[in-house]
């Protein structure tokens, strides 16, 4: 196969990118895995803010759900919804670490996209709570239609990399039009169904795509990104307990269980913070099927993570009488997305390093935390539940080699 730098060096560029062309613009060229120093651009860290603005909005309306008791009415649009988001900003994300080419055209296709997610965040509302979908569908189509231009772009410009381009384009596109026709015909009874078998397609894409040629990728610049959003996602939850700092302020009578839960829900994110980061995970990235891994199982960490900071709502509301929900389910839709935070960290990061012990340890305590709802004083039993799972992890660190 052709690589990167021979594909390079026969466009007379000493670095993939770096010359220009008409218009201002540059040849899209693949970039190097190995590239010294990549790290996230701010243009990059721009467009995560607006995909921010698109998650708390949809953990805004779980949390009206959760506290109305219409906790299983509310998660499937969330989940919904949520896959429209993280789905666009995972795709954008793996094809900038293979392609950004950081030219107006490009950054003018990125903004469309975050116009795009705006137009999600907008139809977030509608389609979680009245199933009205169609402001949501047009936000997301146009975000990956916007995508399929950028893989054309790079069709011309990587020759080695044209029939995984076109596939990605192609497969795209396909897909678009079925959610156009998802919208606009399918009755209600088939739609979930329906929801299911899109969902399908959107996740084959990649695979049928990579299978022509696989696109680079650089290990660290994506493990960084994702570490970054991930970070921005828990800042949601450090948001919810300042909240619940300020109703304490504003409820004498509620002051110590509002303190409570400020102090436990800052326990828990910053141990799903260090769960998260207590292992390198760029080494997961070493072949197609472990990067495949890596991005898919990360909806289930991000989804948990934006479900955590609508928990601790909950349990506001709960200490200061604005819901009626059964205090089991109240603490559960605080601890269980907890849970399959950390399960999500070890399944996909932790395993490797682990001793034989710490990995049959780590789980178990794991769905302690879930459980932990069952219990009095649930969020402090899950917070040192976390805190036993983070000295675990401290107590298993490889040595670093002097």
């Amino acid at each position: 196969m052709t690589s990167i730098a021979d594909e390079s060096r026969r466009a007379g560029e000493s670095d993939p990118g770096t010359a220009g062309t008409r218009v201002g613009l540059k040849r899209m060229r693949p970039r190097d895995p190995a590239e010294p120093h990549r790290s996230a651009t701010p243009l990059e860290l721009f467009f995560d803010l607006v995909f921010v603005v698109s998650i708390a909005i949809a953990s805004r309306n779980l949390h009206h759900f959760e506290s109305e008791g219409h906790i299983a009415d509310g998660v499937g649009p969330y989940l919904m919804v949520f896959f429209a988001i993280w789905w666009a900003w995972m795709n954008f994300t793996w094809f900038a670490t293979s392609f950004d080419t950081d030219d107006w055209l490009y950054r003018l296709a990125t903004i469309l996209q975050m116009g795009g997610a705006l137009l999600v965040a907008a139809g977030a509302e509608a389609a979680m709570i009245d199933g009205e979908f169609g402001l949501t569908i047009v936000g997301y189509v146009v975000m990956r239609l916007v995508m399929v231009g950028q893989w054309f772009r790079a069709a011309a410009g990587s020759p080695s990399h044209r029939r995984a381009a076109l596939r990605y384009a192609g497969g795209i596109a396909s897909v678009q039009v079925l959610w156009v026709v998802w919208w606009l015909t399918v009755p209600d009874g088939a739609r979930v169904p329906g929801l299911i078998v899109l969902v399908a397609a959107e996740l084959a894409v990649p695979v049928w795509a990579e299978r022509a040629t696989a696109t680079p990728s650089h290990p660290h610049h994506i493990t960084e990104r994702y570490g970054l959003f991930t970070i921005i996602l828990l800042g949601e939850s450090i948001l919810a307990s300042a909240n619940a700092l300020i109703d304490a302020l504003h409820h004498s009578e509620e002051i110590g269980p509002l303190v409570t839960i400020a102090v436990t829900g800052l326990a828990l994110a910053g141990g799903m913070w260090w769960v998260y980061f207590s292992r390198p995970q760029h080494e997961r990235l070493a072949t197609g099927g472990g990067s495949l891994a890596f991005a898919y199982v990360h909806y289930i960490i991000f989804a948990a993570a934006g479900a955590f900071s609508a928990g601790i709502e909950v349990a506001i509301d709960r200490d200061t009488h604005q819901t009626d929900l059964d205090g089991v389910a109240a603490a559960a839709t605080t601890t269980v997305p907890v849970a399959l935070f950390v399960l999500g960290i070890w399944l996909l990061a932790l395993r490797s390093s682990l001793p034989r012990w710490a990995n049959i340890a780590v789980p178990i305590l794991a769905v302690a935390i879930g459980l932990a709802a069952l219990s009095p004083y649930t969020l402090v039993v899950a917070a040192v539940v976390m805190i036993a799972i983070v000295v675990m992890l401290e107590a298993t660190r490889p040595t670093a080699p002097r």
